[in-house]
């Protein structure tokens, strides 16, 4: 028999003691006993949180409901996203599975970690910060999109100014680190529609010269991604109204109608579907119907021999469309 079990740790001895060892990761000399001693208490109270948060395939309630509370109670969330980049490899990998697991946990009807964070913004903002260091944006980047779940945190982030920072990330940033971000970017204005579509119809105009910045980038992926999504946006049903004024734009016309004739074949195909909704459209306002009529026959040589080589049946229908209602004009 062993006397001398150490009795395992409570959930507010674990936070206090990850709490106390982050306030001593400066302490001392850089690469000093008691930097490292720091460092390692980290990575140890990680592994003993996620472990009472995991349980052994059976979670005992009662320890991860005082852990949530012990863990809202200090701010230890905020305190985690702060300090990730002075983790260790490993550590920042549990930092963001004890996120995705608290931000999972529900009672009822209720998400305990979704209103905590409803009402501390900071780590929302502290947390796409994180695209600003290459060496944790990827577990930061789990950590938002596991938030973007959420439509009360989503719309937080869609609300602030911290969202215009998207295309930063996105255009100014190594390649894991675009796409990371530009797939935040998506969950943002794609999950949740309805709520989407409200901030697109409010905020149109900024949003749009914004976006306008990426589908003319001079980053290939970027701009691809870029009028991909747009043709998801505009051709979503909850975005009616966001549509039926993009459409009336000259500007955004002549943008896709340059787009068409891209040296890029997939640029090509992806302006293809944000064009065919302003020659499709039954309503054409004067100054767009104008614009098509002025181009009729360039448009229609254009059309013709246009990706002839892709074997895409509605592909090939729609083509037929819209050549069918230019030559209508």
């Amino acid at each position: 028999m062993n006397f001398f079990k150490t009795k395992p740790r409570s959930p507010q001895d674990l936070v206090r003691g990850l709490r106390d060892a982050i306030n001593k990761l400066d302490s001392g000399p850089p690469g000093g006993d008691t930097r490292r001693k720091a460092t390692e208490d980290v990575s140890k109270n990680l592994q003993q949180i996620k472990a009472i948060l995991y349980g052994d395939g059976d979670p005992v309630p009662e320890l991860v409901a005082q852990l949530s509370q012990e863990t809202y109670a200090t701010d230890l969330l905020l305190h985690l996203v702060t300090h990730i980049s002075r983790f260790d490899f490993e550590a920042r990998k549990d930092v963001a599975q004890i996120f995705n697991v608290l931000l999972r946990r529900q009672i009822g009807s209720r998400w305990p970690t979704v209103e905590y964070l409803s009402a501390k913004h900071d780590v929302i903002f502290t947390t796409l910060k994180g695209y600003d260091n290459e060496d944790v944006a990827l577990n930061t980047g789990m950590i938002l999109r596991e938030m973007l779940r959420h439509e009360p945190l989503c719309k937080i982030l869609l609300y602030s100014e911290q969202f215009y920072q998207f295309p930063h990330y996105i255009e100014d940033t190594t390649f894991g680190v675009s796409c990371d971000a530009f797939a935040n970017f998506k969950e943002t204005l794609t999950r949740h529609k309805p709520m989407v579509a409200q901030f697109l119809e409010t905020n149109y105009d900024r949003f749009f010269a914004t976006y306008t910045t990426l589908i003319l980038s001079t980053n290939y992926v970027t701009k691809r991604q870029s009028l991909k999504l747009l043709g998801e946006i505009l051709l979503d049903r909850a975005n009616f109204n966001v549509m039926t004024r993009y459409i009336a734009n000259e500007a955004n016309l002549k943008m896709m109608m340059n787009l068409l004739r891209d040296k890029s074949k997939n640029i090509q195909f992806e302006a293809f579907h944000v064009f065919k909704v302003f020659v499709a459209n039954p309503n054409k306002p004067p100054q767009i119907a104008a614009i098509l009529r002025r181009n009729k026959e360039k448009l229609l040589v254009f059309l013709r021999d246009f990706h002839n080589d892709k074997e895409d049946e509605q592909f090939t229908d729609e083509k037929q469309f819209l050549i069918g209602q230019i030559q209508a004009l």
